[in-house]
Parts: structure tokens; sequence; C-alpha cells
């Protein structure tokens, strides 16, 4: 029984596993298995019709790239970590949205991992990641253990930090500048009269933003001539319910006139405890945060904050990643240093006492 030729390319277009592979797409699109390599992995160097026609050939079959084993040969795998301290947050969900739409314009795809804020976890993490073979990685801030920067840094992988303006030497970072935006939310409050101001800040030790954050509002204060007495200077963790229980005990008595917040959930936290208690905000108490998370419009009152650029550290974190993982010199790269602003709301005013 005779065959046609598209006949018989059909006949031959499927592995002996079932599943087709490089070889079956390079005889359907007829050209070289080498040219369909080099189509998924530097499309860019394939001309047009060419690419075409694998395309064509890939769709038709029903072709799926395997990257892992891609990755053996010392191919790219396609796959960019992302480390975040927490997924429950709406501006870090702001920052991997798009990181990982940037990615896949690029097709790539983004593996993301979150250590809770417990540095000593991010190790392991790390070397999840790279077990996965991931081609680049990006990470939140500038405090990281030493043996996940290690095992990165013998792998030739590329690296960035996120959130800070300056990042270490050797990696470069994208962010803003954390103890800038906490002196202008601070000068706001001062701006206003307050003197009798509370801070709510979580534990800085291994929160690198915490901890400029808070340097920026403390040399603002002094600089002003005040002294923050330690009853006002308390702990807080990133949680609205915990922030609510802190704020309504710092509310009793002889209350501080404004709250500086680490964040705006630490911030929310407040407004629902003054809320609880009646204390009419910005008539008795102004209450501001750093961040601009969603929400932070539309709570009663709309908190006044620094806008952080989440979405715009995202897009140039893939972007870089993107563009230096084939050379993997992105350690070469300038730091990134993004505006943030102060976006003014109803929860200030002048202070009345």
């Amino acid at each position: 029984m005779s065959h046609t030729k598209d006949q018989a390319g059909k006949k031959r277009s499927r592995s002996r596993k079932g599943a087709p592979g490089i070889l079956d797409v390079a005889l359907r699109a007829q050209v070289s298995s080498a040219t369909v390599s080099r189509y998924f992995n530097n499309p860019d160097i394939v001309r047009p019709p060419t690419r075409a026609r694998i395309e064509k050939a890939a769709r038709e079959l029903g072709y799926i790239r395997d990257r892992v084993a891609g990755a053996m040969h010392g191919m790219m795998s396609g796959s960019v970590g992302l480390i975040v301290p927490t997924v429950d947050h709406a501006i870090f969900a702001e920052l991997i949205e798009a990181f990982s739409a940037r990615l896949h314009q690029h097709d790539r795809t983004m593996l993301i991992a979150s250590h809770n804020y417990e540095l000593d976890r991010e190790t392991g993490i790390v070397r999840s990641l790279l077990e996965r073979r991931i081609d680049a990685i990006a990470l939140v801030g500038r405090d990281h253990p030493e043996a996940a920067l290690e095992m990165l840094r013998v792998r030739g992988i590329p690296v960035v930090m996120l959130w800070n303006a300056v990042g270490v030497e050797g990696i470069p970072s994208i962010g803003t500048d954390n103890r800038k935006s906490a002196m202008e939310v601070t000068q706001h409050l001062l701006n206003l009269q307050h003197r009798k101001i509370a801070l709510l800040f979580p534990d800085t030790q291994f929160n690198d933003r915490a901890r400029d954050r808070l340097s920026g509002v403390m040399e603002s204060l002094l600089s002003a001539g005040i002294v923050v007495p330690d009853k006002w200077n308390q702990p807080c963790p990133y949680d609205t319910d915990r922030a609510k229980a802190v704020a309504m005990s710092l509310l009793q008595g002889d209350p501080p006139t404004a709250f500086i917040c680490g964040n705006d959930i630490i911030a929310h936290g407040v407004i629902h405890a003054a809320s609880r208690l009646g204390i009419r905000i910005p008539d008795e108490l102004s209450v501001v945060g750093i961040g601009d998370f969603r929400g932070s419009s539309a709570i009663e009152p709309p908190l006044t904050t620094i806008r952080l650029p989440a979405i715009r550290i995202g897009q140039l974190a893939a972007e870089t990643l993107i563009d230096k993982t084939h050379l993997k010199n992105v350690a070469t790269l300038p730091d990134v240093q993004l505006p943030s602003e102060l976006i003014l709301r109803e929860s200030t005013a002048i202070a009345r006492r």
C-alpha cells in the first residue's frame, strides 16, 4: 500500500514512547533538529519563515518542550525563582503577579516560595529551587543567609535583590529608599504639629526594610527634638489582630496623638482599635502607614501612607533576569532606585492636644 509524502511524514511524527520529540518536529517542519533546538532556545536567530513552520509543526504534534532535560545538558530550564517573605500581604501579591506576568510574556515560568519572615529557612528553599534547575532568582531584601548566597554564587545563578534602593556588593538591587520614605511620612506628621507619636514596627533583626524605615523615623524625630518613650515604641508583627491589641493598650490613659506604623497592615489594626474605643480619626488620632496596600484607600477613614512601586519592582526584576540569564553577568548591573510617593488621605490632621 502506497503512502503520500505527507502521510509518511505524519506516520513518523510520533516517537516510540508516544510523545513527540524534537526529531518529530524537525521532520514535520522539514528542517534539521539543530534548527528546532535553536528555535526553542533562541528564537530570534531563526528566520521568521522557518520559525513559523516550526511553530506550526509543534502545535500540530502537541509537542511539549522538555526543559528539565535541556537544563541537564547545560541549556536553560526556563524557570526563574522568587522568594518572598510572605504571600499573605497584598503588596507582595502585586509584586508576584507583575513578576510572573512579565516572565510569561517571555515564555518563562515562575517558581515561588515564602519563608514567612524566618530567614533561617531560606537556605533550604534556595537548595530546593536549585534542585529544580532554576535559571535565575529574585530575593526580597538584602538580609540573607550566607550559605544561600554562596550556593547561588558558585553555580553562577543570576540574582537580583528587591525592595531596597541599595543591595549588597556583587548583587544589584531594585527598589526604593525605605529610610527616605519613612522620613517623608514622619515629616508629614511633624508638619501637622504632632509631638506625642507612637511607633509600631516589627522585629527588625532579620528585616532590613523595617530596620531602614525605623531608622528613618527615629532620625526625623530626633532632629525635631522628639524622644519616643519606650512605652510608645512597641514591637508589633505584620498582623492586623495583633496590631489592634497593641494599639488598644497604648490608647488607654494618656494616649499619643499619632501612630507611625511599619506598614499598612499594622496601620489597619490601629484604625480598628481606635474605632473599637470610640476614638475619632483624624480628629483625636492620626495614623500613617507604609506600602499603600490594597484596601488602604477603602478603609474608614482612608489611610495616609507611602505608596511603594511593587508592580514596577516586579516587572523590572523579571526583565533584568530575562536579559541577563544567558550572559550571567547580572552582577555588573547598577542598583535601581524607584520613587515612592506620599499619599495623603483622611487618617491625618493637625494635632489638637
